[in-house]
């Protein structure tokens, strides 16, 4: 049995068997890929698939899923619409609104962006990795466009959602009103990609799904397999000046309803969560296999790697190797369970000027599938936009810099902060940032009210002194006085270092770390609770977070190491890592200030 191609070969087929068929990587695999596929390259209603985070979700639609077409010999016929935007009436039919025997379902419209702050090695690893589309289908989008408009003028488009009510009817041609001309599009293409990084923009891709609506999050990370619709009438700026002048809320309609060949809508019957958004160990891609990573040595090669980079600082090389496996793999009421914010500050001064800060991320992005580094200069902290924003005029929810998937690596750049004064915007953006790192969760303005979103966003702060926001660690670098002087060369050195097939371990290695599983024995837990014990009555001023640091510390140093139980080796050397790093934050200027959420 093979996949269908068109959504009346799935209405034809058992969906449950279609799916079925869809749990083959090699089925999955070779569906072409609408992030690396140019449109002229497809062929409307054409089985596609799209990855992206789910950065908007829009109201519940009402739409026919079976109707009734009146011929005008006065013959009836039945017809699915499930899986497609536009009514299928031939010329001289007509749909039976009243007609028993219509079926009426509902679907969510789902605005999804391909991964935010996805780095350029794992883009094109995804890209080379997936189904190779040479020719162009016959009847391809790219030469049908004038076509389609010639050919579906006598097209409905039911577009109808339970809060508007709107119908949108596209009997017409575009430009039925004589003597008049079109009106401009009131919204630019920016606003209506949404990309939570304008500097580096995402496609976007208009997601209908029919079923389980309560498994979609606000910025999971999603694979959606399905139907391309991208006939040209979906757009909001062919209708004709008459009926737009009958549009109360213009804006509105344009933003819903965008060009196809901007943003094109895919009607959804498979999906998977994607656990991680590294390509070298998705088996949907098909790649050869990953050769088994040893732990042990990895571990040792990339601290070393993190060692150069850092001055030769081995305490801090392990710190940064531990944020960087770190993920939040529990929550309860009060705590986000994993989440391991570094602060690494004390960097040498004579390095600053030297771009460092930049060149120690470009390193990391090497490392990772997806990442973004913010230099926390005045005019970005007043300007920028961080959380994202209900705009009620288009019922569009507005991104943010801080709307990113789960796992992207957040690298903000202290050392660009200069004097001035943090305007409103500045404060707000600052007060984001330490309610992200506090709690793992991302506010949402809309307007009356806002809501907190569970995320999982490592977050790494670059700083001279103690950095102004929180952090769960706070490491001062301890640099040796010949690597700052070899510090150019160092950069430079690391990145040769970086070969191919060290890359790619390096690459494995670190996601295959952070979705290890990790436990703790009761015997140890009695160790854990005698030596908080013995803790508090050395230092009265030792809380419960201290302890979670030691547990969230000593969990990732047993894993980086290949483990999967604590034991107690790895548990004093947590101890031993913590006492060296509390010594070095007494060298620290008292005035040093930290922002408290």
């Amino acid at each position: 049995m093979e996949l269908p191609k068109t959504p009346d070969e799935l209405s034809a087929q058992d969906l449950a068997r279609c799916k079925q068929l869809l749990e083959d990587p090699a089925k999955w695999h070779s569906i072409p890929l609408l992030n690396h596929t140019p449109l002229h390259k497809l062929k409307d209603l054409g089985l596609v698939r799209f990855r992206g985070m789910v950065q908007d979700m829009m109201d519940p639609e009402i739409y026919l899923e079976r109707y009734e077409i009146k011929s005008a010999n006065g013959t009836t016929r039945l017809q699915e619409g499930k899986y497609r935007d536009c009514l299928r009436l031939a010329k001289e039919e007509q749909l039976d609104y009243n007609a028993e025997s219509n079926v009426h379902g509902e679907r969510r419209t789902l605005f999804v962006v391909s991964l935010p702050g996805q780095n350029a090695w794992a883009k094109e690893h995804e890209k080379e990795c997936g189904p190779e589309m040479t020719t162009t289908p016959e009847g391809g989008v790219g030469v049908g466009i004038k076509r389609a408009f010639d050919e579906k003028e006598d097209m409905d488009i039911d577009s109808t959602d339970d809060v508007s009510s709107q119908k949108r009817q596209c009997k017409e041609s575009p430009s039925t009103v004589s003597g008049a001309e079109k009106p401009t599009a009131v919204l630019g293409a920016e606003y209506l990609l949404n990309s939570p990084l304008p500097d580096r923009p995402s496609m976007a891709c208009m997601i209908k799904v029919y079923e389980d609506f309560d498994k979609y999050t606000l910025n999971s990370l999603m694979d959606f397999v399905g139907f391309l619709s991208v006939d040209p009438a979906l757009d909001a700026a062919t209708l004709d000046v008459e009926a737009m002048q009958q549009m109360e809320c213009l804006s509105e309609l344009q933003a819903q309803n965008p060009s196809p060949f901007l943003i094109p809508r895919l009607h959804a019957f498979g999906v998977k969560s994607l656990a991680h958004a590294n390509p070298l160990l998705d088996r949907s891609l098909l790649q050869p296999s990953v050769a088994d990573v040893q732990a042990d040595t990895v571990h040792k090669d990339l601290r070393m790697l993190l060692k150069l980079c850092l001055f030769e600082d081995d305490l801090a090389a392990e710190y940064l190797l531990s944020h960087l496996i770190s993920t939040v793999y529990s929550r309860s009421e009060m705590q986000s369970i994993g989440k391991f914010a570094l602060n690494l500050c004390n960097l040498p001064k004579d390095c600053l000027p030297k771009d460092y800060t930049r060149k120690l991320y470009e390193v990391l992005e090497l490392l990772l599938p997806a990442s973004h580094y913010l230099p926390m200069s005045l005019d970005t902290m007043n300007s920028a936009a961080f959380a994202p924003k209900k705009d009620y005029e288009t019922n569009k929810l507005v991104s943010g810099l801080l709307q990113l998937a789960p796992h992207t690596h957040l690298v903000l750049d202290e050392t660009h902060m200069q004097q001035g004064k943090l305007e409103a915007n500045g404060v707000q953006a600052i007060q984001h940032l330490a309610h992200l790192i506090n709690n793992q969760q991302l506010k949402c303005d809309f307007q009356y009210y806002q809501i907190d979103y569970n995320v999982d966003i490592p977050v790494l702060v670059l700083s001279e002194g103690r950095s102004m926001l929180p952090s769960d660690f706070v490491l001062p670098i301890n640099a040796d006085a010949k690597a700052v002087d070899m510090s150019e060369e160092s950069m430079k050195a690391a990145l040769h270092y970086l070969q191919p097939q060290r890359l790619q371990q390096f690459r494995s290695y670190l996601t295959l770390a952070r979705t290890s599983e990790f436990s703790v024995s009761e015997e140890l837990t009695e160790t854990i609770q005698q030596y908080f014990v013995d803790m508090r009555k050395a230092n009265v001023k030792s809380n419960a977070d201290d302890l979670h640091g030691l547990l969230v510390l000593s969990r990732l140093l047993g894993i980086s190491r290949g483990k999967v139980a604590l034991d107690k080796e790895t548990w004093h050397l947590a101890t031993e890592y913590e006492s060296k790093r509390r010594q070095r934050l007494q060298s620290l200027p008292k005035s040093s200030a930290q922002l408290r959420n």
